[in-house]
C-alpha cells in the first residue's frame, strides 16, 4: 500500500488582533502549526521561524525510524534561531510559539506536539483529540484535581506550560509515530478554532464536508462566527491511497504556507457574517473614513486636491483682482478667498462631504458594533498596573474602545517572570468580568510558585483535552524526548510550580 496526503492550510487574522502570529504550513511529507506569543513584534517572528526550520523536513529522505530525531533536531534548531533572534533585538525579548507537526515517513506518521495547538484525527467518523494540552488545567485534569468537563469553564484554561521560545527551560515535547491510515482525516489548529468552536461541531464539519477546501474554509468561518477573538490557523489533510486515485486526480505536491510566515501576512479577515464581523468591518470602515476625511481637509494635500492653476491669484477680495490683500478685520478673508480660488469650493465640498461620511458611520458603529464591545472583556496594563478592562484592545484613531473597569493594585512590574509580564502587556482576553478577575488572581499565583516559563496565552480553549488515542490504537509508539525505550508517555508538564 502507498498512501499520499491531500492537503489544506488556511489562517486568518480574526475579528480582534491588530496582526496574525499564527504560521502555518501544508506540503507532501510535512504538516505544522504554529501559534506564536509574546506581543506585536514578537510572535510572529517566532511562529515564522519555526515553519521556516521545520520546512527543510519536507522531502522524501526521512525512513520511519528516523523520523521522530528529525523533528526533534528541527525543534532544538527552531530555539536556537528564536535565541538568537531575540538576542540580537531586544524589542523580540520573551517571544515564542506552538509548534505542532506532522511529517510523513512512507506509511507512517511522526508527530511532535509543544503547546496548545492541538491535532485531531477524524477515523471512520470519529474524531479524537490526538494531542494533549500543555497547560495548567490539563495538568490539574491529568493528576485527578478536576474533570474535563469542569476543564472548559476553568480561569486557568489559558495559561501555557510548555512553548517554545527565548527563555531558558526543560523543553520536553510529545513525541509519537502512528500509522497513515487511507481514509483518515487529520487537523492541526491553533486555539483560534478550538477556543471558538465545540468539538462536537468540528466533528460534524469535517465528517460532512468532503471537500478539503469547503472544509478549511468553513471550520474558520465558524471560529469568526464564534467571536473570532484570536487569529484562527487550519491544517487539513486526507490520507488517500494512490493506488485507488483516478488518472488526473492525484495531491498536489506545491507546499502551502499561510499566516505570519506567508507574504499573505497582512491579508485582512475573510469573515463574512455574524455580530463580531459586523462590528469589525464598520470600526474599520470608520477609521477608513476618519483618514479619507483628514486627507480631503487639505493637510497636507492629496494629489486630487492639488488643482490650483500656476497663475491662480493669491487673494481676490471684495476690490476686484488685483486689489491686493483684502483689509477685512474679521479674519473672513481667507474663506473668501478659499471659495474664489479655483477649486477651492469643491475641495471644501469634498472635505464636508467626508466628514459627514466619517461621523455617520461612526454613528453606525456606535449602534451596531459599540454594544458588542461592551461585552468583551480583557486583561491588561494601565498607568503601570495590572487592569481589567471592557470592550477589545483597539481605538478608532484617538477614540479608544475599552475603558478601565476594575484596578488590580498589581504593578505590573512585581511580577517577576518577564513571559508573563510580555502577555499582559499584550492582553489576555476574558469571557466575561468575573472571569477576568479570576484570571489576575491566577496569574499572580502562578507567578508567585512557577517558574517564567508558563504564560497565559492570549485566548482561552474552551474544549475539554481528551485522551490521545495512540494508547490504544498504535501500544508502544509513544516517547517523551530524552528517553531511550519507547512505550512510556509524558503526562506531567515541564513547569508544575503551580498546583492549585
Amino acid at each position: 500500500m502507498t498512501v499520499a496526503l491531500r492537503y489544506a492550510a488556511r489562517s486568518d487574522v480574526g475579528l480582534v488582533r491588530s496582526n496574525n502570529q499564527d504560521s502555518a504550513y501544508a506540503g507532501p511529507h510535512l504538516l505544522m502549526v504554529a501559534d506564536g506569543m509574546g506581543g506585536h513584534a514578537g510572535g510572529d517572528v517566532a511562529s515564522s521561524v519555526a515553519v521556516a526550520t521545520f520546512a527543510p523536513l519536507d522531502d522524501e529522505s526521512h525512513g520511519p525510524d528516523d523520523a521522530l530525531d528529525e523533528l526533534e533536531g528541527a525543534l532544538e534548531e527552531a530555539r536556537e534561531e528564536i535565541k538568537a533572534r531575540s538576542g540580537a533585538e531586544p524589542d523580540l525579548a520573551g517571544m515564542g510559539t506552538t509548534v505542532t507537526a506532522i511529517l510523513r515517513a512512507g506509511n507512517k506518521l511522526a508527530m511532535v506536539h509543544l503547546g496548545d495547538s492541538r491535532g485531531y484525527l477524524l477515523r471512520d467518523g470519529v474524531l479524537t483529540q490526538v494531542t494533549t494540552d500543555h497547560t495548567f488545567v490539563q495538568h490539574l485534569v491529568d493528576i485527578g484535581r478536576i474533570t474535563p468537563q469542569e476543564a472548559e469553564h476553568h480561569p486557568q484554561r489559558s495559561v501555557v506550560m510548555r512553548v517554545l521560545g527565548d527563555f531558558e527551560s526543560d523543553l520536553t515535547p510529545d513525541l509519537s509515530v502512528r500509522e497513515a491510515r487511507a481514509g483518515d482525516r487529520w487537523l492541526l489548529c491553533s486555539d483560534g478554532l478550538s477556543g471558538f468552536v465545540s468539538g462536537q461541531t468540528i466533528e460534524t464539519t469535517m465528517r460532512e464536508l468532503t471537500d478539503l477546501d469547503s472544509c478549511a474554509d468553513r471550520l474558520v468561518q465558524l471560529a469568526l462566527r464564534g467571536g473570532g477573538g484570536d487569529n484562527v490557523t487550519v491544517v487539513l489533510a486526507d490520507v488517500i491511497e494512490l493506488d485507488d486515485v483516478a488518472d488526473g486526480d492525484a495531491p498536489g505536491t506545491a507546499p502551502q504556507v499561510v499566516g505570519a510566515a506567508a507574504t499573505t501576512r497582512n491579508d485582512p479577515t475573510v469573515a463574512a457574517d455574524g455580530p463580531a464581523a459586523r462590528a469589525a468591518e464598520l470600526a474599520q470602515a470608520a477609521a477608513r473614513a476618519q483618514r479619507a476625511g483628514l486627507a480631503a481637509g487639505g493637510r497636507p494635500a492629496t494629489d486630487d486636491e492639488d488643482d490650483d492653476p500656476a497663475g491662480a491669484p493669491a487673494t481676490v477680495g471684495a476690490g476686484g483682482a488685483g486689489d491686493g490683500p483684502s483689509s477685512d478685520v474679521d479674519g473672513d478673508d481667507a474663506d473668501d478667498t478659499e471659495s474664489a480660488r479655483p477649486g477651492g469650493r469643491s475641495r471644501r465640498g469634498r472635505a464636508a462631504v467626508a466628514g459627514v461620511a466619517a461621523l455617520a458611520l461612526l454613528v453606525a458603529v456606535l449602534g451596531g458594533g459599540y454594544a458588542w464591545t461592551r461585552t468583551q472583556y480583557f486583561v491588561g496594563v494601565h498607568q503601570g498596573e495590572v487592569v481589567i478592562f471592557r470592550g477589545v484592545p483597539e481605538a478608532l484613531g484617538p477614540v479608544a474602545l475599552s475603558d478601565v473597569v476594575d484596578r488590580t493594585g498589581v504593578p505590573v512590574e512585581d511580577i517577576a517572570s518577564q513571559y508573563v509580564r510580555d502577555r499582559v502587556f499584550q492582553t489576555i482576553h476574558a469571557d466575561d468580568r468575573a472571569a477576568a478577575r479570576r484570571l489576575v488572581d491566577e496569574i499572580v499565583l502562578l507567578d508567585d510558585q512557577a517558574p517564567g516559563d508558563q504564560a497565559p496565552d492570549a485566548d482561552d480553549p474552551t474544549t475539554a483535552p481528551t485522551a490521545d488515542p495512540s494508547a490504544t490504537a498504535d501500544p508502544g509508539t509513544t516517547r517523551p524526548t530524552g528517553t531511550t525505550s519507547p512505550g512510556t508517555t509524558a503526562t506531567a508538564p515541564a513547569t508544575t510550580g503551580a498546583d492549585g
